[in-house]
C-alpha cells in the first residue's frame, strides 16, 4: 500500500518562507558590527556598566528609523502635521476603520491629534494655572508664595505619560518653515541675529560657521571656514555686521559677515568655550575658557584688557542688558556674577551661587532676561548637563545677587544640550522654557507648575537635539541636532 503524500498549501509554504527569512534577518543583525560596537562600549567607573552601551544602541536604532521615515516622507509633499500623525500611527493602522481627521496647516493652525491613541499622549496639556492643586486654600497659598520670593522645585522627566488635552494656541506650530541639512557634523550652537527675524547662523563640530537667511526662499548666505576644531559658541554684534566665535582649537575669531572673511584671530592657551559681545560697547569681547578664566578682549586690537579667574572651566555666559554684569557658569555647576566696567572693561567677581547637586555637572546654558512676570524684574536661566533647569531672580542693586525662584529636574544629558527662555509666551502666564532632548524631541516646560510641567513637544529630528534659538518676535524657533540637521519651526499666528 502506497504511503500517503503530504501536500502543503500555498499559504503554509509562504509562512514557512517568512519564518526562514526572519531567521536570516536575526542572524544578520546579530552579526552587525554596529550592534557590537554599541553593546560593548566601555562604561565609566562611576556609572552602570550596562547603561551606556544599551543607551547608545537604542539611540542609534531610533535615529536610523527616524531618518528613513523623514526621507520617505519628503516624497509626499504634505505638511509637517500630517507627517507627525504619520510617524505616530499605530502598527495596525491599516486595519483600523477610523475616519481620518484632517490636520493641515490650513485649518486652525494647531496641533491636531492623530487617530493613534499613542499620539494623544503627545499632545500638550491644557493651560491650568495653580488651580491644579487639590484645594482652594492650597491654591491661594501657592499664588501668594509665587508673588513673594519663595521658590519651589519640580521633578519631571522629558516625557509625561499622563493623558493630555489640546495644545494652547501660544504653543501651536503649523509645521516646518525650512530645513538646512547640508552640514555633516554635529551642530553645536545655533542663534538668530541680534533683533533679527530672518538672519540665522549655526556652528558645527567640524569648525564651520554657516550664516543663513530664513526669509522665503531660505538660503545659505556664507560659509565661514577657519576653525580647525569644534565651534563651542558665537555671538552677533549689535548691528549684525560681525560674528565672534570661540572654538576648541584655542582661538577666538572675528568674522565680517558680508564679506565672509575672518578679520581677526586671537590665540589662547586653552580651549575657548563661550563668548559674548558687550551689549553697550561692542569694542569689548568677553570669552570664557577651559583654564577657568574670563577674558575681556579689545575688538579692534585683539589685546586682552582684563581677566578674572573662577573655580572651574567657564562653559557658558551672558551679559545683562546694561553691560555692567557678566553671568557665567562653570564645569562644576556653579554660577558667578562678575562686575564689568563698561568704559575700561575691568572685571571683579561679586557673587557665586553654588550648585545644589551632589554630582557637580557642567552648566550648558546661561541666559539673562530683563523682565519676568513671576519675578517682577530681571531673571536668569541656568541649565546643566545633569538635567537641572534653574530659574533665578536677579538683584541689580546687589550687583547681580541671584535668588532661586523655581527649578525643574529632567533626565541627565550625555551631550551639551541647551535651553532657552520663551519670553513673549511667558508674558501671558507662567514661566516657559524650551529645551532640546536626547530622544530627538523639542520640549516646552512651564517652570511654575509642580505637576504636568511639560506642556508641548515638537517631533521631527532623527538625532538628539542640541541647540535651540528663537528669532526676534518668536514666530520662528530653530533647533539643531547631533546629525547636522537644522529645523526652523513656524509658530501659528494667535490673536
Amino acid at each position: 500500500m502506497a504511503e500517503p503524500t503530504i501536500q502543503r498549501s500555498s499559504s503554509e509554504g509562504h509562512d514557512h518562507e517568512l519564518k526562514e527569512e526572519n531567521i536570516e534577518k536575526k542572524k544578520d543583525s546579530s552579526a552587525n558590527p554596529e550592534f557590537f560596537s554599541c553593546m560593548l562600549q566601555p562604561a565609566p567607573a562611576d556609572s552602570d556598566p550596562n547603561y551606556i552601551g544599551i543607551r547608545r544602541f537604542l539611540l542609534h536604532r531610533k535615529a536610523e528609523s527616524a531618518v528613513l521615515r523623514r526621507k520617505d516622507w519628503r516624497c509626499n509633499g504634505k505638511g509637517y502635521i500630517a507627517y507627525r500623525n504619520y510617524i505616530s500611527r499605530p502598527r495596525n493602522w491599516e486595519s483600523l476603520q477610523i475616519p481620518s481627521r484632517s490636520s493641515t496647516p490650513g485649518n486652525s493652525g494647531r496641533w491636531m491629534p492623530s487617530p493613534s491613541p499613542v499620539s494623544q499622549l503627545l499632545e500638550s496639556d491644557s493651560w491650568n494655572s495653580l488651580k491644579d492643586l487639590r484645594s482652594p486654600s492650597q491654591a491661594s497659598q501657592a499664588s501668594q508664595a509665587l508673588s513673594r520670593t519663595t521658590s519651589f522645585s519640580s521633578n519631571a522627566s522629558d516625557t509625561d505619560d499622563r493623558p493630555r488635552r489640546r495644545a494652547e494656541p501660544a504653543y501651536s506650530f503649523v509645521g516646518m518653515h525650512c530645513i538646512f541639512d547640508q552640514c555633516k557634523a554635529v551642530v553645536t550652537v545655533i542663534k538668530f541675529g541680534h533683533m533679527s527675524s530672518d538672519l540665522l547662523a549655526y556652528g558645527a563640530a567640524d569648525g564651520s560657521l554657516t550664516v543663513c537667511s530664513v526669509s522665503m526662499p531660505p538660503s545659505v548666505m556664507k560659509q565661514l571656514i577657519g576653525h580647525s576644531k569644534d565651534v563651542t559658541d558665537f555671538d552677533f554684534s549689535t548691528n549684525n555686521q560681525y560674528i565672534a566665535s570661540s572654538s576648541m582649537d584655542k582661538t577666538v575669531r572675528v568674522w565680517d559677515i558680508s564679506r565672509g572673511l575672518c578679520i581677526r584671530v586671537i590665540y589662547g592657551v586653552s580651549s575657548q568655550l563661550c563668548i559674548r559681545f558687550h551689549p553697550v560697547n561692542n569694542n569689548f569681547l568677553s570669552a570664557g575658557n577651559a583654564k577657568k578664566e574670563i577674558n575681556v578682549f579689545n575688538f579692534s586690537t585683539g589685546r586682552t584688557i582684563s581677566k578674572t579667574v573662577v573655580d572651574g572651566e567657564v562653559t557658558a555666559m551672558d551679559h545683562d542688558h546694561t553691560g555692567q554684569l557678566i553671568f557665567c557658569g562653570d564645569g562644576q555647576g556653579c554660577i558667578y556674577a562678575v562686575s564689568m566696567n563698561s568704559h575700561t572693561g575691568a572685571l571683579s567677581r561679586t557673587h557665586r551661587n553654588r550648585s545644589s547637586s551632589k554630582h557637580r555637572s557642567a552648566v550648558t546654558t546661561i541666559q539673562y532676561r530683563t523682565f519676568s512676570l513671576l519675578a517682577r524684574g530681571p531673571v536668569l536661566l541656568a541649565f546643566t548637563r545633569d538635567g537641572s533647569l534653574s530659574f533665578f531672580s536677579v538683584s541689580l542693586e546687589m550687583q547681580g545677587y541671584l535668588t532661586l525662584r523655581c527649578s525643574l529636574k529632567l533626565a541627565p544629558r550625555v551631550h551639551s544640550i541647551r535651553a532657552s527662555f520663551c519670553p513673549l509666551l511667558s508674558l501671558e502666564k507662567g514661566e516657559y522654557i524650551v529645551a532640546g532632548s536626547e530622544d530627538a524631541n523639542v520640549y516646552f516646560y512651564d517652570l511654575t507648575r509642580p505637576r504636568n510641567t511639560c506642556v508641548n513637544k515638537l517631533q521631527g529630528h532623527g538625532f538628539p537635539v542640541i541647540g535651540i534659538a528663537w528669532n526676534h518676535g518668536e514666530n520662528l524657533l530653530a533647533s539643531s541636532d547631533f546629525g547636522g540637521t537644522v529645523i526652523v519651526w513656524k509658530r501659528a499666528k494667535t490673536a
